[in-house]
């Protein structure tokens, strides 16, 4: 532990990590950079212009996707957020078999493609008679989430004293107070990291919203 501490990455390391970070993230500056470009082009730079994005902003049917996607992203990250949350909790109490079960289960859909997911749902909303539209692709987008929370999330609740909740119990706090005051802030690194990702396969899918949105 003393020599992980102790540890400075060497100046080989620091450049194979700033090459790998400017592979990764310079198309994306090249992109942003060439949006401001007056022509198609993006090679060539004929002069800066908000052009692009006057029109992006008058396009109504862009301005009312944009706010689907984003209102869809933001409720679905905070329903599987919550859930994931609780879920990673108790599969942390639950036995040892069990607690394999359930991690098993909750790895299927991770390792899934998007389009066995987006199709499974579709004929399940089908099956039950559901009406596609906003309803059942916030619950898609809900279902795809959850499992990366609860992944996010278990490793921080797994190191956390067992007897951290029982303690907080009795010097009197309830059930609800421990987990809110005491389990909560203890495992918050790992809520956030799992709100993030889940925020950001929200706004990013597109396979699991076409099967699931219906038509319009």
């Amino acid at each position: 532990m003393k020599k992980l501490k102790n540890y400075k990455p060497s100046f080989n390391s620091s450049l194979w990590i700033g090459l790998a970070l400017v592979f990764l993230y310079l198309p994306l500056l090249v992109m942003a950079i060439f949006s401001f470009n007056n022509s198609k082009s993006l090679s060539n730079w004929s002069g800066f212009s908000l052009r692009w994005y006057q029109e992006l902003f008058a396009n109504q049917q862009m301005i009312d996707a944009i706010i689907v996607s984003v209102s869809i992203a933001i409720l679905s990250t905070v329903i599987s957020t919550i859930l994931g949350t609780i879920t990673a909790i108790g599969v942390s109490k639950s036995k040892p078999i069990l607690r394999k079960i359930l991690l098993q289960v909750n790895n299927i859909p991770i390792m899934n493609p998007e389009i066995v997911t987006g199709i499974s749902l579709m004929l399940l909303f089908s099956f039950m008679k559901i009406e596609k539209g906003y309803i059942t692709m916030l619950i898609a987008h809900i279902v795809l989430c959850t499992p990366f929370v609860i992944t996010n999330v278990l490793p921080k609740v797994r190191q956390l004293d067992d007897n951290l909740a029982d303690a907080a119990m009795d010097l009197g706090a309830t059930p609800f107070q421990a987990l809110t005051k005491v389990i909560i802030p203890q495992i918050k690194p790992g809520i956030v990291s799992g709100a993030l990702l889940a925020f950001t396969l929200s706004f990013d899918d597109f396979i699991v919203s076409y099967f699931v949105s219906g038509n319009g």
